[in-house]
């Protein structure tokens, strides 16, 4: 589905897939929960699913004679972190804008995890005073027009990767990839879940998985706190990635499955829930998942299959994302573990 589109190899190849028996067991052994891990996807800052994305942007960057990279995040955003290796792996500067997009008070929330990284690696950042929208901010339009203004040749990366017109291909490119994987493993996933916020991630395995009937057993578990907007966003973007792949692919509103219920409080502010989910799995299988997106989008599949919600004997593949470096920035609320 991708061979007309040039690709910039960032990732190591394709993400290994696990299978966690012991959580399974744990929540009753009616479903088999595999991981695929996203998050060692690449030797970039610890990787994740922008990276994924990154591979289709990069080229287009370069063609267009770019040397500054320009995107916008929270605080905490693991997009910036990852967009800020990738410039410094092709060689580009990188001006990130960062949102107080998450109103948490953690005394080291702007000193450690994603923001510190993108320090490291030299990126330029501007803390800006505004709130949590998933749309096109003023404050990244204004960051773009500043690089210019300044003699630079920026190239603009939206929140996520997410409206940009290339920035689903790279999660089609996950469906395709699973599905070999799954010709070796003899069986196929009955449901992938994945966290959703921006959207682009979860667009691009809807069409991906649109070729062989699967759309709307990918199960979105929303993070945002804004879930009509969301499911909006994720609804346009899979139409706008179909249309680019190929036309004769029809993504209807039925095909985006998000589930809302998970994101309480806020965006970035974990529940209870959230930082049970998050203790669950990483003592029963050793993997961390974040309190802002891959613990929402645990403590949503665990809830979901506790009631029932995948048929009993379902293979389940939750799709890990990345994203722990956060959890330092949440490091109050898991001192005592």
């Amino acid at each position: 589905m991708l061979k007309d589109f040039e690709r910039y190899p960032l990732t190591f190849g394709p993400t290994p897939i696990e299978k966690l028996d012991r959580l399974s067991t744990h929540l009753g052994g009616d479903v088999e929960i595999y991981a695929k891990r996203e998050d060692c996807n690449s030797g970039l800052a610890f990787g994740g699913n922008k990276v994924r994305k990154l591979e289709y942007i990069v080229p287009d960057a370069i063609a267009c004679g770019a040397d500054t990279l320009v995107t916008i995040g929270g605080v905490q955003s693991n997009h910036t972190r990852q967009v800020a290796a990738v410039a410094a792996k092709i060689g580009m500067k990188c001006r990130l804008v960062q949102e107080s997009w998450v109103p948490f008070q953690d005394a080291v929330y702007d000193r450690v995890g994603n923001i510190l990284l993108s320090r490291v690696m030299g990126a330029e950042i501007e803390l800006v005073d505004q709130g949590f929208d998933i749309g096109i901010r003023e404050s990244w339009e204004r960051a773009l027009e500043d690089v210019t203004d300044r003699g630079g040749k920026p190239y603009a990366i939206p929140a996520g990767a997410s409206t940009h017109r290339l920035g689903g291909l790279g999660f089609v490119g996950f469906a395709e990839e699973l599905r070999a994987q799954e010709k070796e493993l003899d069986f196929s996933f009955d449901y992938i879940v994945v966290c959703t916020v921006t959207g682009s991630t979860h667009a691009g395995m809807v069409v991906g998985f649109a070729q062989d009937g699967r759309a709307q057993n990918v199960i979105g578990i929303d993070a945002s706190c804004t879930p009509e907007q969301t499911h909006a966003q994720v609804l346009d973007i899979a139409q706008k990635t179909a249309d680019l792949i190929d036309p004769s692919i029809v993504i209807s509103a039925k095909d985006i499955v998000l589930k809302t219920e998970y994101a309480y409080p806020i965006y970035g502010v974990p529940s209870d829930e959230t930082n049970d989910a998050i203790r669950l799995c990483a003592r029963l299988e050793g993997m961390l998942t974040d309190p802002v997106y891959e613990g929402k989008s645990m403590q949503g599949m665990i809830d979901l299959v506790r009631k029932g919600f995948f048929e009993r004997g379902s293979k389940v593949l939750y799709a890990h994302l990345g994203g722990v470096p956060a959890i330092n920035g949440y490091s109050y609320i898991y001192r005592n573990g």
